[in-house]
């Protein structure tokens, strides 16, 4: 039963939301303490999230009226077993790209930097966008409010944007405008959704909206105007043409916030409302048709990868391809409530080892960038003689793209063959074990002449270009935690049961 939050864990779920807003502002008004605003900001999300997290483990689901009006006039902030996982892993991820962004926004010596104040500008507005778009994801993980969830959705799409254009060059600013359009062309889909499904129900609460709903074109109309729109927020092939020029053009923080955690929030309401708000709509059928999709992305990714010239485009379609195995999840789903809840595990298991392992690859790939001065991948030969910590980072994430035990991507990806035997969906099965063959051709395309080869000319020989410590060092923690988290599986295995749709149910097709 859903319980009202204690006196900790409402502390918790308003510190969530102001502190990093707070920080926010004190960053753009004090800019040069922009640092010491941004730690701030993180360690005081990181102790709220833990108090909600706490609570949820201790309590069951946690709900919060606000201002005491129940809905469907009031708004309801719900947290559940997944809510709470999706705040931790932003905790996680969004902590260590701050400590990274730290080094990564030190301004260049005099000798090296095309500007004087090279790095400045980057540091004067990072900070400000970075905790607002913090902000907008913890609102969108504990909102209850179809509406509510439109607006985290905007403030997510335009504080993200402004992220990507932050450096201010020309492919930046192109990527970044093709962001926004996409963002509002989205946004605006889900909101005629929204529409529709008020317009029947007189609700906007999603537990209302669900119980309310009948099937019908309306309703059907409206699943499909919203799934729709988080699709093309979520980059499913083939509507992922704005992620690789995004993500690989933006800063090295922004690129790993962006693909650990941006593009899985959307992902994150795409499961809501399929198994807990369209239950009845989603049909098998348009299941295999976004497992389709998802099997198209991991092939069409792992080939862009292979072919890819630059080390950041090689990793942001990788993030096409990965995608690809979430949303197997929908074909996987075969009605049967055991088989349902391990493929819905197994998606949202995936996601967390996805988020921390392309995090890592993305800031080593920005420590990389500093020190050759350029991520051309026929360059790199030999880089590891100069950063043998990130590379060995990379690698460590490439384990957990490629599904190697003990890893957290093997864990996902070994429920995510579970579900397919249980459900005879061999097909899928080899759909995913391929994936991670080509996932291992393109990670071992970086890794093998980084390694192996002798230092070149292009990586800036006689050019010194320091790399900061606390860089290096957070992209190697981003992806020993994804490794250990095949050690720790039973924790969110047993959160994600809290307030799931398929109460009772149990991994690999038993039920008590």
């Amino acid at each position: 039963m859903p319980t009202e939050p204690g006196l900790l864990s409402s502390w918790g779920l308003l510190g969530t939301l102001a502190w990093p807003l707070a920080l926010a502002v004190a960053a753009f008004v004090a800019p040069r303490l922009g640092n010491l605003w941004g730690l701030a900001g993180a360690a005081g999300v990181i102790a709220s999230v833990a108090a909600v997290v706490a609570g949820v483990l201790n309590n069951g689901v946690l709900t919060h009226e606000i201002g005491a009006w129940a809905p469907p006039l009031g708004i309801v902030l719900r947290v559940d077993g997944l809510s709470a996982i999706m705040l931790a892993v932003t905790a996680v991820v969004g902590g260590v790209a701050s400590l990274y962004s730290v080094g990564y926004l030190r301004p260049l010596s005099p000798a090296l930097a095309p500007e004087p104040d090279a790095g400045a500008k980057e540091q004067r507005y990072f900070w400000p966008l970075w905790l607002f778009l913090w902000a907008a994801l913890n609102a969108l993980f504990i909102s209850g409010d179809a509406f509510n969830l439109y607006v985290t959705l905007e403030l997510l799409g335009l504080s993200a944007t402004a992220l990507v254009a932050l450096n201010g060059e020309a492919r930046a600013l192109n990527a970044a405008m093709r962001y926004l359009l996409i963002s509002l062309l989205s946004s605006v889909s889900y909101l005629l959704g929204v529409g529709l499904l008020y317009g029947q129900t007189g609700a906007l609460d999603l537990q209302l909206i669900a119980e309310r709903l009948q099937p019908g074109v309306t309703s059907a109309a409206a699943a499909g105007l919203i799934i729709t729109g988080l699709l093309l927020k979520s980059a499913l092939f083939p509507l992922h043409f704005w992620l690789p020029a995004a993500h690989s053009n933006a800063p090295a923080p922004v690129s790993a916030v962006l693909s650990g955690l941006v593009v899985k929030a959307t992902f994150y309401l795409v499961l809501r409302y399929w198994f807990q708000v369209f239950p009845d709509l989603a049909t098998p059928t348009a299941g295999q048709f976004l497992g389709l999709l998802g099997a198209a992305a991991i092939l069409w990714g792992s080939l862009q990868a292979m072919l890819a010239e630059r080390l950041k485009l090689l990793v942001a379609y990788s993030t096409v391809a990965q995608l690809g195995y979430l949303f197997l999840v929908f074909a996987l789903a075969s009605g049967d409530p055991a088989v349902d809840y391990t493929a819905w595990t197994a998606a949202v298991f995936y996601l967390l080892a996805h988020a921390g392992a392309k995090a890592a690859m993305f800031l080593a790939a920005g420590s990389i960038m500093r020190a050759a001065g350029h991520d051309r991948i026929a360059e790199l030969h030999g880089i590891s003689h100069r950063l043998p910590v990130s590379m060995f980072a990379f690698g460590v994430a490439g384990i957990n793209l490629v599904g190697l035990p003990p890893s957290g991507g093997f864990i996902g990806k070994w429920l995510m063959l579970n579900a397919a035997f249980t459900g005879d969906g061999l097909v899928w099965a080899v759909v995913i074990l391929l994936g991670g063959l080509l996932s291992a051709v393109y990670v071992m395309r970086v890794l093998a002449p980084a390694f192996v080869g002798t230092p070149g000319p292009g990586l800036g020989v006689g050019v010194r270009r320091t790399v900061p410590w606390i860089m290096e060092w957070s992209a190697l923690a981003l992806a020993v935690l994804a490794l250990a988290l095949g050690f720790v599986a039973a924790w969110p295995l047993d959160a994600l049961r809290i307030g799931s749709p398929w109460a009772g149910a149990r991994l690999m097709g038993t039920m008590p």
